[in-house]
């Protein structure tokens, strides 16, 4: 992928900011002009033109009402809230805490059924146990300076969320990179509970577990930022400083291609879990 999530988000507020400069030249406003008959400065004006300020919907239906536009200011506000959605910084998501980051996904949870993760630095949330997911997020904790620490509390709602592996009507395809087998997120009795669920996680009907050899050669994708694919609907992506949401369709075709290339890479069933024993038996 030529494009970086946080760029894709401000490609989305810069497609915003061109459809208002837009209409504003289409009905032969300046942005003084503009500025007067919306009511604001004209610094805002061009502040929303170069996508420096995100424009609200009162902003959106003035600007619209303004150049004659009236009937696309709801296209324009639905396009700028899918704009802003897409990155949101994770300083705001754990503000209250890290355990109601993760009761927030429940309903997303609950209306997915296909579920796709590719992950090159974790095991994937969803095959977390709670000892290894409380020492992954005891330090997201410490990193983010959350004001208060509830890792333990998070841990124990991560592994809730999960149930979702037993229910039916579900599928589960996971890909990771042998590379996170052998990084100790956990001490060595947490390790070892956590390697050794991934083996009873990947005999699951609904579960299918791949895990790229580091091995593995002419390989189609080099290892890519972590992301899960919702259904063909919703990618989310982590990164250091933000989690973005992408529900563009070009977007998530290019994800999915990733995900294929990346899945082709992968061995499986009596491989992958050799893979596992060996990474266990490196803990002693």
């Amino acid at each position: 992928m030529s494009v970086s999530p946080s760029s894709s988000a401000q490609a989305a507020r810069e497609a915003v900011a061109r459809s208002l400069r837009d209409l504003r030249r289409e009905a032969g406003l300046t942005v003084k002009e503009l500025a007067a008959a919306c009511g604001w400065h004209h610094a805002k004006t061009s502040r929303v033109e170069n996508a420096l300020t995100a424009p609200s919907a009162r902003d959106i239906r003035a600007w619209c009402e303004a150049t004659g536009a009236a009937g696309q200011a709801q296209d324009l506000i639905v396009q700028s809230l899918n704009a802003e959605s897409m990155y949101r910084e994770w300083r705001h998501q754990v503000r209250n805490g890290l355990r109601q980051l993760q009761e927030g996904s429940a309903r997303l949870f609950e209306d997915t059924e296909l579920f796709r993760v590719y992950s090159a630095t974790l095991v994937p949330g969803l095959l977390q146990t709670e000892g290894y997911a409380a020492g992954v997020l005891a330090r997201a904790a410490r990193f983010r300076d959350v004001p208060v620490d509830d890792s333990a509390a998070a841990a124990r709602a991560r592994v809730e969320r999960s149930r979702v592996l037993y229910e039916p009507g579900r599928r589960f395809v996971l890909v990771m990179e042998e590379g996170v087998l052998r990084c100790r997120m956990a001490d060595e009795d947490a390790m070892a509970a956590q390697l050794g669920f991934l083996l009873t996680a990947g005999a699951l009907p609904a579960v299918s577990l791949g895990i790229i050899p580091m091995t593995a050669t002419e390989r189609a994708q080099w290892p890519r930022e972590t992301f899960h694919v919702y259904d063909d609907k919703l990618v989310s992506v982590e990164l250091v400083s933000a989690r973005v949401r992408i529900n563009q369709p070009s977007e998530i075709a290019l994800y999915l291609k990733a995900f294929e290339e990346l899945r082709a890479s992968s061995v499986y069933g009596a491989e992958a879990r050799e893979l596992v024993l060996r990474a266990i038996e490196a803990l002693r």
